[in-house]
């Protein structure tokens, strides 16, 4: 068990924090934007598609080389593979090119294959991160991953960087019914590792991360700039926006010399957009319980 300090607030008895991969652990626009252009480049080179094609497919698949940033829209990065693989589809069909889902499924496998075989061109931890969850590790906190990305990517990844052994649980959106914002992969990761969702804390970079956290009612959810959305954005959902994840802080239990108070962050002036799934009033700023149940 732990404490996280975010900013000013300290949020108390936490014994299991959630990562969202991409944008949380992992640099989103660094990786997929590599990953969206080998998928583009081995689709084109499968149905003899020029480099307008090649470049079509990489917007369509959510990667804005303008901005230099993931389409807030996605799909990449936000979506389930099946619904990445759909919007190459799409994109073909308007192209004139139909019946394209096999040679797009493939393209998609013949990128993971490569990807795999050089991991350090992708995989770029976001700052603090592995001191994070050396941190929490360290004190006994359980950690666990919530990705859209297929479990066994997933896996691969924690492993590269060094993140294996101190990670509990991987679980992607390969392993469940319904993927962010909906509960399941939360449901799924404390019934394996039998924690209640009071003692939980989510972390991530997207609506949909925060989003769910709310879903299953856990202890806290805390987003972080170094992704998709804007602090704007995450403030609709949480009072608890940091940077990047070097922004909290791991306090062990027997630092807390009196009972810890979440002191919600200063007022702001904030244009607010509406979240993905309407948000109960006031969950935004739940006032964070003392821990009573055990």
């Amino acid at each position: 068990m732990a404490s996280l300090s975010v900013d000013r607030s300290v949020i108390p008895g936490v014994d299991v924090v959630v990562f969202d991969k991409d944008g949380t652990l992992i640099e989103l626009y660094h990786y997929w934007s590599q990953m969206v252009a080998l998928r583009a480049r081995f689709i084109c080179e499968a149905l003899g598609l020029d480099a307008e094609h090649e470049a079509g497919l990489r917007w369509a698949l959510g990667v804005d080389e303008k901005t230099g940033r993931l389409r807030p829209e996605g799909p990449v990065g936000l979506k389930k593979r099946e619904i990445v693989i759909q919007a190459a589809v799409d994109y073909l069909v308007g192209a004139g090119r139909l019946e394209t889902k096999p040679a797009c499924a493939a393209a998609f496998e013949r990128a993971d294959e490569e990807s795999s075989r050089d991991l350090a061109r992708f995989v770029r931890p976001t700052p603090g991160a592995e001191a994070l969850v050396d941190a929490l590790h360290s004190h006994g906190c359980r950690v666990a991953v919530a990705t859209v990305d297929i479990s066994r990517r997933a896996q691969l990844a924690v492993d590269f960087m060094g993140f294996g052994g101190k990670i509990d649980l991987v679980v992607g959106a390969d392993q469940v019914a319904r993927a962010k914002p909906a509960p399941d992969m939360l449901h799924l990761i404390l019934k394996t590792l039998a924690i209640k969702p009071s003692r939980a804390v989510m972390v991530g970079d997207a609506l949909t991360d925060l989003q769910m956290g709310l879903n299953a009612d856990l202890k806290a959810s805390i987003g972080v700039l170094s992704g998709l959305a804007t602090a704007e954005q995450l403030r609709t959902l949480t009072p608890f926006v940091v940077r990047d994840v070097s922004g909290i802080k791991v306090l062990p239990i027997d630092r807390l010399v009196e009972p810890a108070i979440i002191e919600p962050l200063s007022d702001e002036r904030l244009t607010t957009l509406p979240p993905p799934i309407p948000v109960p009033k006031g969950a935004a700023r739940k006032i964070l319980k003392e821990d009573r149940e055990t």
